[in-house]
């Protein structure tokens, strides 16, 4: 009896639950036809993805330009150990996330920037211009709010044929989709000589993980990458250029789900009740 009581107050409060969830889906109606993600761009590892290439040196006299469009190696510039990140500014994917990841770990790890380490951003972009690249420091550097001294980060642009040869000395590969890019994201570590010693995959870094990365490298010591796990920018939608989980019908239909195998066991409990007493 106290089964099948439970049974007739509980239905009608999951029936209620799902027409609850069920209504703000069916008011949402279908997706604007110009917010239809477009299908992600067809690519193969040999097009798109990381090579890793430990040990291999990144040839330090490419001539790149500064914040202040002026002329730069990266000879003149890799003295100490460095984090490389191959961006394009424009990028409403990826990039974004990936830079503002690289400020979070800043601010928290014990590393001294400009001393211990220091940070380069390059543009594989040439569409790129210097003046773009001097916002984005400014965006970035702004996130930061320990003590950092500005050189610690620079970001560079230049023609690219350049960066495409930085890119494949470090086994960056990229593809071009109009007039956008399919990248991966990584941060890679170059020793003072230039030496690639470390890869690390993603948008979020652990700080102890960055400190031992920037020991090893000042060491000249490559090491294995343990966590290799590619997250790579597409082409994006015209509305929104980009691609958006829809976590709330998503939520709801999980929801809905389980309310529905909810139903079903108390109503299969509640017949083996009736069955029982019967007997």
């Amino acid at each position: 009896m106290a089964t099948s009581a439970l049974r007739r107050t509980l239905l009608p409060l999951t029936l209620l639950a799902l027409a609850g969830w069920a209504a703000p889906l069916r008011a949402q109606g279908p997706a604007p036809a110009a917010k239809a993600p477009v299908a992600p761009p067809s690519f193969t590892p040999e097009e798109v993805g990381i090579n890793e290439k430990l040990g291999a040196t990144i040839p330090l006299d490419l001539e790149l330009k500064g914040e202040d469009g002026k002329p730069v190696t990266l000879r003149q510039l890799i003295d100490k150990p460095t984090i490389l990140t191959l961006n394009y500014f424009r990028c409403a994917g990826i990039c974004t996330p990936q830079l503002g990841g690289v400020a979070e770990v800043l601010n928290r790890t014990d590393a001294i920037p400009g001393k211990d380490f220091q940070v380069i951003t390059v543009s594989f972009d040439e569409r790129d211009e210097p003046e773009v690249a001097a916002q984005k420091r400014t965006n970035y550097l702004g996130e930061i709010t320990r003590p950092f001294p500005p050189a610690a980060w620079r970001f560079l642009t230049g023609p690219g044929a350049t960066t495409k040869a930085l890119a494949d000395a470090v086994g960056f590969k990229f593809k071009r989709v109009d007039e956008d890019f399919v990248h991966a994201a990584a941060i890679i570590f170059i020793s003072p000589t230039g030496k690639i010693t470390r890869y690390m995959y993603g948008t979020t870094y652990l700080p102890a993980d960055l400190q031992l990365a920037a020991q090893e490298s000042a060491r000249g010591e490559a090491m294995p990458t343990i966590n290799k796990f590619l997250k790579f920018c597409f082409s994006y939608d015209p509305a929104g250029r980009r691609y958006v989980l829809n976590t709330t019908t998503i939520s709801a239909t999980v929801i809905i789900v389980a309310a529905l195998i909810f139903v079903v066991v108390i109503t299969r409990r509640g017949r083996r009740t009736k069955s029982e007493e019967s007997e």
